[in-house]
Parts: structure tokens; sequence; C-alpha cells
């Protein structure tokens, strides 16, 4: 993928976060994964999500949460990375499925144990989960739509552009 391609997708991606969306309906666990598989170099694939949350929440601000959320947000690019060789579309949804579920588990634990609006006990720390599954219905449609949206378009992107060829 050339260089102005991933800097579309960053900015892209960071836009989709400022334009109005219902809550965590957002590119970001989509591009992590499309990132990982896509880009040759892993820093790339690091790069473009980091730069997308950023360039993002430069506009939105930063809150105390960002490094876990930060932090979660580029498991889906060691996932991509880890079926680069066997991408395809159910590795890519198991992966999908992994990074929106391990996003949720990571971000909710991490609001439970550093935020301090739940007291840390057991107790707490299940209604944080159950205080989140409103939220994560909407993220698990946004990292569908994302990343069928990104992997397909690609596809028929890499489909059209290829030259068409003839019978021998």
């Amino acid at each position: 993928m050339t260089k102005r391609l991933w800097i579309a997708m960053v900015i892209l991606a960071a836009s989709a976060r400022l334009l109005p969306h219902p809550w965590n309906f957002t590119p970001m666990i989509a591009l992590g994964l499309f990132a990982g598989v896509q880009a040759s170099k892993a820093w790339t694939s690091v790069a473009a999500v980091l730069a997308s949350l950023v360039l993002g929440d430069a506009i939105l601000g930063f809150d105390a949460s960002f490094w876990y959320v930060y932090a979660a947000a580029l498991i889906p690019v060691l996932l991509g990375r880890a079926i680069r060789e066997r991408a395809g579309m159910g590795s890519i949804a198991l992966a999908a499925l992994g990074s929106s579920l391990s996003f949720f588990v990571i971000t909710n634990f991490m609001v439970w144990l550093v935020d301090g609006i739940y007291p840390r006990t057991l107790a707490g720390l299940a209604a944080c989960f159950v205080a989140a599954i409103p939220f994560y219905g909407n993220q698990a449609l946004g990292d569908a739509f994302f990343t069928v949206g990104l992997f397909g378009g690609y596809a028929m992107l890499k489909r059209l552009l290829q030259p068409a060829q003839r019978p021998a």
C-alpha cells in the first residue's frame, strides 16, 4: 500500500471519531486489524492506529484513560500480524471478534481498576462490565461494519485497479 493510502486511512478513521456517531461505533478496531494484515512493517500498522487516535484526541481532548485505550487499540494490530499469511474471511472474522472482545475486556477492566468509579471488589468489577454491555453492542456493530468495509473495499479496489488479464 502507498503512503498516501495510509495517510488517507488515518485521516478518515480520525474523522469518523469526530463526526456524530453512536457511542463506540468507530473504525479503530478495523483499522488496527487491517493495518496489521496489510502493512509490510509492524511499525507502520502501529503508527497508523496511534496517529489516528492522537489526531482525533487532539480535537476531542485527551483524558486520563487514553493510555489504556491506546494500548487496547493495538491488540488488533497484533492479531492482524498473526493472521497475515492466512488472512481469509474466517480468520479475519475471528480476529475481528477477538479484537472487539479484547478491547471491551481491557478497557472496562481498567475503568474498574484505575478510574475509581466502581468499588475494587468482585461485585464492583461485575457492575462495571454489566454497565458497559450497552456500549458493546454499538462497538461490535461498528467493528463488524468497518472490518467488512475496509477489507472488502480494499479487495474491490485491488481488483478494479489490477490490469485485465488477456487470454494467451
